[in-house]
C-alpha cells in the first residue's frame, strides 16, 4: 500500500482559500436570508401586478393544481426552473397564451423544450379546453409595470444610463431611422401597447 503524500504548500494555499469563500460564502447567503425573512418589505421593489377576474381566478387556482408551478413562477410563487410568468400578460394575448398551451410549437418561435407531445409537460395539451382557456386568461391577467423586465417599456423619464448607452452604441442611422420610446408623447405608454418594431420618424 502506497504512502500517501502529504499535502504541497501551493495545494494547501488553494484549498484554504476556496474554504474561505466557502464559509464567506455561507455566512453571506444566511445573513441576507435573516434580513430577507425579517424585513417587513420586499427587498427588491416589485414590477409586476395582477388584477384577477372571476375567470382569471379559476385559471390561478388550475394553474397550482396543475402543478405548473413545479417549474414556472407566477404571482411571485412557484419556482425558476423554467420561465417566470410574472408580466406575462404584457407581452402576449390571451389567444397566443391559449394556443400555446393547446399547440405550443405551432405558435412558439423555436423547438420548446418541455412543452408539446411526448414531453415533460406535454400533459397539459390534453387537458380540457375550459381549462386551458380559463389558464391563458389568468397568465394574460400578470401584468408588468413600465420598466420592468417583462415590459415593452423603459422607466418613465429620462436615465442617464440609457441615455450614454445609445450615444456609445447606437449608430447614427438608427438615430435617424428609429425614435426613441421616450419621447413618443404618451401614445404608447397611454394606451398600453408594445411598441412596434420599427417606428418612421
Amino acid at each position: 500500500m502506497a504512502n500517501k503524500q502529504p499535502f504541497r504548500q501551493g495545494e494547501k494555499i488553494l484549498f484554504g482559500i476556496f474554504g474561505a469563500f466557502l464559509v464567506l460564502a455561507i455566512i453571506g447567503y444566511v445573513a441576507l436570508e435573516i434580513v430577507r425573512l425579517s424585513s417587513p418589505e420586499p427587498l427588491f421593489e416589485v414590477k409586476t401586478h395582477y388584477n384577477l377576474s372571476d375567470v382569471g381566478q379559476r385559471g390561478s387556482a388550475l394553474f397550482r393544481q396543475s402543478q405548473c408551478t413545479s417549474c414556472h413562477r407566477a404571482m411571485r410563487n412557484g419556482t425558476n426552473m423554467g420561465l417566470s410568468l410574472d408580466g406575462v400578460g404584457s407581452k402576449r394575448s390571451v389567444d397566443w397564451l391559449e394556443q400555446f398551451l393547446t399547440n405550443p410549437e405551432a405558435v412558439y418561435p423555436s423547438v420548446t423544450i418541455d412543452h408539446g407531445l411526448g414531453k415533460e409537460a406535454g400533459y397539459v395539451m390534453e387537458m380540457d379546453r375550459n381549462d386551458l382557456h380559463a389558464i391563458a386568461v389568468f397568465l394574460s391577467e400578470l401584468r408588468s409595470d413600465q420598466g420592468s423586465a417583462s415590459s415593452p417599456l423603459p422607466p418613465e423619464g429620462r436615465s442617464a444610463f440609457i441615455d450614454s448607452m445609445v450615444k456609445m452604441w447606437a449608430p447614427e442611422s438608427w438615430k435617424e431611422k428609429y425614435q426613441d420610446v421616450r419621447e413618443r408623447e404618451g401614445g404608447i405608454a397611454a394606451e398600453g401597447r408594445d411598441p412596434p418594431p420599427e417606428v418612421q420618424p
